[in-house]
């Protein structure tokens, strides 16, 4: 797990209802349960101050960070995304987005990594389709200096299902209740404390899952197969997240001032 996503996660599942700020020393402690140390809190804290997701703030305890707009908006999708799930009406059509890419290999890769995140894929050389419009897909445009042309589609031969891979999908849905079964007993067993436990072991769970938003583009019901797996695996994952929580909450109570 890297120290940046690992932020992610911690102000995304913890610190909303926190204000979306917490003191170094808090976000040093509340993340060496699950094993990042805090040389890299603190370098991945700087970064992430660059890049636009969090600001410096003064806290009574100390210098501290805040979630920025840029994030909180990005953080609150992503919370709907893993909790509130709910099948959209899809109106038929393809959004297409047709970009003209930035220069620079760094900033390729970054956009490739948004757009997909964001629930694109890429149906040609700088041709990326996706269910619906994403109301972050500027956003991600600009951070790469990229810009683009959008069309929607309703009749695109061969189907756009194919740019996705769902095959690997449905074998990550399919192996996930092993997956979260594992992760629970690793964590219950390795930490004395019963509430850091229980952090640690919600906090691996979340990130697991988190990995689905990267993955799984949110297809509309109507282009895929009855029999698929993501209800099932979503419910497996509420169960265990709701029934870690309790605990997790009182860890994350401990270690904020």
């Amino acid at each position: 797990m890297h120290a940046r996503s690992a932020l992610f996660d911690l102000y995304g599942d913890h610190l909303r209802t926190r204000a979306s700020q917490a003191p170094v020393a808090a976000l040093v402690r509340l993340l060496a349960p699950v094993g990042i140390a805090a040389p890299a809190v603190r370098t991945a804290v700087s970064r992430m101050v660059l890049q636009g997701w969090l600001e410096p703030v003064a806290l009574p305890d100390g210098r501290g960070y805040r979630a920025t707009d840029q994030a909180a908006r990005r953080l609150d999708e992503a919370h709907a995304r893993i909790y509130d799930r709910r099948d959209e009406p899809w109106d038929g059509h393809w959004h297409l987005v047709l970009i003209s890419p930035p220069g620079d290999r760094s900033s390729r890769a970054r956009l490739r990594a948004d757009l997909a995140y964001l629930g694109y894929a890429e149906l040609a050389d700088h041709v990326w389709v996706g269910p619906a419009a994403n109301a972050e897909l500027p956003g991600a445009l600009a951070r790469a200096g990229a810009t683009a042309r959008t069309a929607r589609a309703r009749d695109v031969d061969p189907s756009p299902v194919a740019a996705w891979d769902l095959a690997a999908l449905r074998a990550s849905y399919d192996g996930w209740p092993a997956l979260a079964e594992r992760i629970v007993a690793e964590h219950l067993g390795a930490h004395a404390d019963p509430d850091e436990a229980a952090f640690a072991a919600r906090f691996h769970l979340v990130h697991e899952w988190r990995k689905f938003l990267f993955a799984d583009p949110g297809l509309p019901a109507e282009v895929l197969p009855a029999d698929w797996p993501r209800r099932t695996a979503a419910g497996r994952f509420d169960a265990e997240a709701q029934r870690l929580q309790p605990a997790a909450d009182r860890f994350v109570a401990r270690c904020l001032p």
